[in-house]
């Protein structure tokens, strides 16, 4: 562009693109280090953060430092060799109409781009004239745009659709797998009514537990228990809209069922570091039963607050079992061990598989087989047909009953039990309706401060939301420290410490886009769109640098500061724009959303086009005024001092 401004000024190709090209150096070289330098942060970050933006932080450095290489050789070189000449300036050219629709309009668009300078200089010779004002207005209307972040949701990640949705079902505690399934199957039924044909692709319901040591991957810890996975075809609806529609028709049709709802998907089971829900509250104690009553009375009032869409305590305390006490006395007499008790009742219950599995190799075709024994289906039918089972033993001589050295008791136990780091927790699962996390862990971190527990009993709050807010400290750190190392630099190019803090003025105005942004697009600040704002403030301080360079520079000319400030706004606002709406045009696909799995980086590109659109109006205001305010009683030998060295023979024209 500073090329072209020499062409316009009639100035030969060789010339233009020697001129052009010294007059920019200092500039392009200060914003490529003030953007690459904001990246450094990174690696302060926390868990899943830092491994997300390490190689785009990578990535972006060596485009930009490869950028700066290209444009400081190879595109004087080019200008210099390929260009023949600004043919648009001198007498002739004015009175000679244009021929061709692009070249009339290439004239409209010069004449409406000229007189848009005409009114943007007017605006800034007023705003030059109150400069005190002016700073004060801009950084008022920064101050009141802060009352938004209140109204932002904070989330850990943006929620993106995984193309599938999981429903995990808790009937009630003693219900027989048979009844289980049949209500397994009125859900299916219900899906199948709620997704369109063409978008189901399929269904898996696990229903109940199996004996064996592949239960350990089984979610389900009873035959009350279900989870059902519905898969979606690619071109689907969205799956958190088929969601709500089938938790309503549940809650509707069957409200004896407890369900949690949620996506399955891969990368949420990573944010929410191994939970199933992006809340989880988790009730630690020994005495579980007082743990369970505390858990259910906060999922109970958690259930009344506004953003809250599923609420389960996947745990259980009235379980119906069965109690076997052995006599060991009796067992001792007869001989036998009381692993060899428990072994037969496992062998009755479930095979032998449990204790001594056997494989059989095909020798056709090398696979594997277990081999177990077991009882037939319908050999217990009650509690009599279990104490009349015989034992064996090595050292028995004849069958002994299971009930002459056992005594059966029924009570009621919990269906499952957690641990966390050794002591037995109950868990409530907690899932927002919407993206926003933030206010749903508010109301639920207030009602666990209200709650009276006992002694010995603890209550922490884990998943994605913990997560968050360890990744908003780095980040909050992480910012800090890329505005202070864009300070540095700027002092160590402009050798003063005065034009660092002018440029760093479009810092704030910045902020102010972002926030206006997310506010209007009802996007969640999150860690995507935290990078966004890190990234933001080493996009809008180049447009500073060259106000604030080209300023010193048409002083070090002889211009006074008044006169210089106002040229170099004018000269510099078409860079200025340039770069800026190419950056703006360049981010409208990412911000909607427009590719497969865009979600994710959608808060990035709307917080970085949001500072920048607002930073972009606001700059070429704000810094000429405090420019104005605070050189303009400054002699000019010390304002041209602050400008490194230059050619001599260059010309700002």
């Amino acid at each position: 562009e500073n090329i072209f401004r020499h062409l316009e000024m009639g100035e030969p190709p060789e010339v233009a693109a020697e001129k052009g090209g010294a007059e920019v150096a200092l500039p392009v070289l200060a914003a490529t280090l003030t953007t690459v330098v904001v990246f450094f942060p990174v690696t302060f970050l926390y868990g899943v953060s830092r491994y997300l933006f390490s190689a785009l932080a990578l990535s972006v450095v060596l485009s930009l430092f490869a950028s700066f290489f290209v444009a400081m050789t190879v595109v004087p070189l080019f200008c210099a060799k390929l260009i023949k000449g600004h043919q648009n300036h001198g007498a002739t050219a004015e009175h000679t109409p244009p021929q061709g629709w692009f070249p009339r309009f290439n004239a409209w668009f010069n004449r409406k781009f000229h007189n848009m300078l005409d009114g943007y200089e007017k605006s800034v010779n007023v705003a030059l004239l109150r400069p005190l004002t002016t700073v004060l207005g801009i950084t008022g209307f920064f101050v009141l745009s802060l009352g938004f972040y209140p109204l932002i949701g904070k989330a850990y990640f943006p929620r993106t659709d995984p193309g599938q949705f999981v429903i995990d079902m808790k009937a009630p505690t003693g219900t027989r797998i048979e009844m289980t399934e049949s209500l397994v199957a009125r859900v299916e039924k219900i899906v199948h009514q709620v997704v369109r044909p063409k978008d189901l692709k399929i269904i898996v319901s696990n229903i109940g537990t199996t004996p064996g040591f592949n239960s350990i991957l089984n979610p389900n810890s009873c035959p009350s228990t279900a989870v059902v996975q519905v898969g979606l075809n690619d071109g689907h609806l969205s799956s958190f809209d088929y969601m709500q529609q089938v938790r309503s028709r549940l809650e509707r049709e069957l409200p004896e069922v407890s369900t949690y709802f949620q996506t399955g998907g891969l990368v949420d089971a990573i944010l929410n570091l191994g939970m199933p829900a992006p809340l989880d509250i988790q009730v630690s104690s020994h005495d579980k039963a007082a743990a369970h009553d505390i858990a259910v009375k906060i999922a109970q009032q958690v259930r009344q607050l506004p953003g809250v869409s599923d609420v389960l305590v996947p745990q259980d305390m009235d379980y119906p079992a069965l109690m076997v006490e052995m006599d060991r006395e009796r067992v001792s007499e007869l001989g036998i061990t009381a692993q060899e008790v428990v072994d037969s009742l496992i062998t009755a219950l479930t095979s032998n598989g449990m204790i001594a599995p056997s494989y059989w190799i095909d020798p056709k075709s090398g696979n594997p087989f277990l081999l177990t024994v077991q009882y037939p289906e319908d050999f217990l039918q009650n509690l009599a047909d279990l104490g009349s089972m015989p034992l064996r033993a090595p050292e028995l001589k004849q069958p002994t009953r299971l009930d002459t050295v056992v005594r059966f008791s029924h009570i009621l136990a919990p269906s499952e039990v957690d641990h966390y780091q050794v002591r037995p927790t109950i868990d409530v699962y907690v899932a927002p309706s919407s993206e926003d996390l933030s206010h749903v862990y508010a109301g639920v971190q207030k009602i666990v401060d209200q709650t009276t527990l006992p002694k010995n009993m603890t209550i922490t709050v884990r998943g994605s939301v913990q997560a968050m807010r360890e990744s908003f400290k780095s980040f909050g750190l992480g910012l800090i420290l890329s505005t202070l190392l864009v300070y540095l630099i700027l002092v160590a190019q402009f050798r003063s410490f005065l034009d660092p803090f002018l440029i760093l003025l479009a810092v704030p105005t910045g902020l102010t886009g972002v926030l206006l942004i997310l506010w209007l697009t009802d996007t969640t600040l999150n860690v995507m769109s935290l990078m966004g704002v890190i990234m933001m403030v080493g996009i809008v301080v180049s447009n500073s640098i060259l106000i604030v360079e080209f300023t010193h520079r048409l002083i070090q000319e002889g211009s006074s500061v008044r006169e210089a400030v106002a040229l170099a706004c004018r000269v510099r606002l078409r860079p200025v724009l340039m770069t800026s709406l190419a950056t703006l045009i360049g981010l409208i696909p990412m911000a909607t959303k427009l590719g497969t799995g865009s979600e994710a980086y959608a808060p990035l590109a709307r917080a970085i086009i949001g500072g920048l659109a607002v930073s972009v109006v606001l700059t070429v205001f704000i810094v000429p005024a405090a420019f104005l305010l605070f050189y303009r009683h400054k002699p000019p030998a010390v304002l041209a001092g602050n400008l490194p060295t230059i050619d001599p023979g260059v010309s700002p024209g």
